[in-house]
């Protein structure tokens, strides 16, 4: 049975994938992953539902438990489809994905969130387009790096800054600096891995860098948006500026949690709603209030269980566009805990990247899932060489 070729894939030999053994591919499963995932959701559910029972509409619990039931119909779909076919079609993926980035841009179309014009209101919840983007970037950088179409080694540095440029660049017309530096983040990732050399890896940092000053003092960002991210390298801030209080207030939540916090429901930042957007951009500070160092080391080692197996995944990948849709999966999801867990303790500036499984949110909680779900697809066809 023969697939017809996305871009990563020569002409001259398109891709064959044998009708696949559903039996023998789901005893594949990593389990450790699996649980993992649930463990962390299952907190999630917890803490969402502490950070958000003061609120005047109620708790979130019951849409985030509506997003999980759909998440975990969509990872079971998306490791089923064996994700060679999904490589064949990574154009269609990416290009579906930009579309989406575009129209999320044209006025009164989208809806506009803390001065960020990046979400469809769907009614249900509030799509954001920049989520489903990371995943379909990391399908199509697989994808090039992964086949050989493209020989020449400048042209594949190339074509890998345009497929990562182009999101880049239009979700910083949202303006969202924070998922603009994921797919930085991503491109780096993939690319060395793929084979990209790490002289021009390291030129590229530099200018990401210039690029990051540059736009800061741009005016392409609004004032506050400016504030939350140069608030964390500044020695003293003012309690009165909105930036340094919601930094401040973070920053009391973890530190007064102790050893073993308050207990679950007692926090007193929590409950009394000093920590702005808790229940999304700083659900790790429920955590550290309520479970303490313990707890909140727990939550850390359930996700470098995750991070290891991802790896785990790329290593007995069958072949490299598998393993590079492992590495991309692993590195948006460290990104995305580094700088969650990071700007909550006052060490990464505040961009509003939520943290995995646990944050409130449809976009993000289904596109994690079907991350999830691409690197089961790779471990549970490890066996197949074909």
């Amino acid at each position: 049975m023969s697939v017809q070729p996305g871009f990563g894939y020569s002409p001259r030999a398109p891709l064959r994938v044998r009708t696949p053994d559903m039996t023998a591919a789901w005893r594949h499963v990593d389990w450790l992953i699996v649980g993992a995932v649930t463990a962390l959701t299952l907190i999630g559910f917890a803490l969402v539902h502490s950070a958000s029972r003061q609120f005047a509409t109620g708790s979130l619990l019951p849409r985030q438990l509506v997003f999980a039931l759909m998440s975990a119909g969509i990872v079971a779909a998306v490791a089923a489809l064996d994700y060679r076919r999904i490589i064949a079609h990574a154009h269609w993926v990416y290009l579906a994905a930009m579309g989406l980035l575009a129209a999320v841009l044209v006025p009164g179309v989208s809806k506009t969130v803390n001065g960020t014009q990046g979400w469809f209101d769907l009614g249900v919840f509030q799509f954001q387009p920049a989520e489903t983007a990371k995943l379909a970037s990391i399908v199509a950088l697989a994808a090039l790096l992964g086949g050989d179409r493209i020989t020449s080694r400048p042209l594949r540095l190339v074509a890998c800054l345009s497929l990562v440029g182009l999101p880049m660049a239009m979700v910083l017309l949202q303006p969202d600096l924070g998922s603009a530096l994921v797919f930085l983040f991503i491109g780096a990732g993939i690319m060395f891995v793929g084979g990209i050399r790490g002289r021009y890896l390291a030129v590229l940092a530099a200018v990401a860098v210039l690029g990051v000053v540059g736009i800061l003092n741009s005016g392409a960002l609004d004032q506050y948006q400016q504030d939350r991210i140069t608030t964390f390298v500044q020695e003293r801030c003012p309690a009165s500026e909105d930036a340094c209080y919601n930094v401040q207030q973070a920053q009391i939540a973890v530190s007064s949690g102790g050893l073993t916090g308050y207990g679950y429901g007692r926090g007193p930042q929590t409950t009394g709603r000093f920590v702005p957007e808790q229940q999304t951009d700083f659900i790790f500070t429920v955590a550290g209030e309520e479970f303490g160092f313990v707890g909140s080391v727990a939550i850390l080692g359930l996700y470098a269980v995750l991070i290891w197996r991802m790896w785990y995944g790329a290593m007995v990948a069958p072949d490299q566009q598998g393993r590079l849709l492992c590495v991309g999966v692993m590195c948006m999801m460290m990104f995305h805990l580094f700088e969650n867990v990071g700007m909550s303790i006052g060490m990464m500036p505040v961009t509003g990247i939520p943290l995995p499984f646990i944050s409130y949110g449809g976009s993000s909680l289904i596109t994690m899932f079907a991350a999830v779900g691409l690197v089961l697809n790779v471990h549970m066809r490890k066996w197949d060489v074909s």
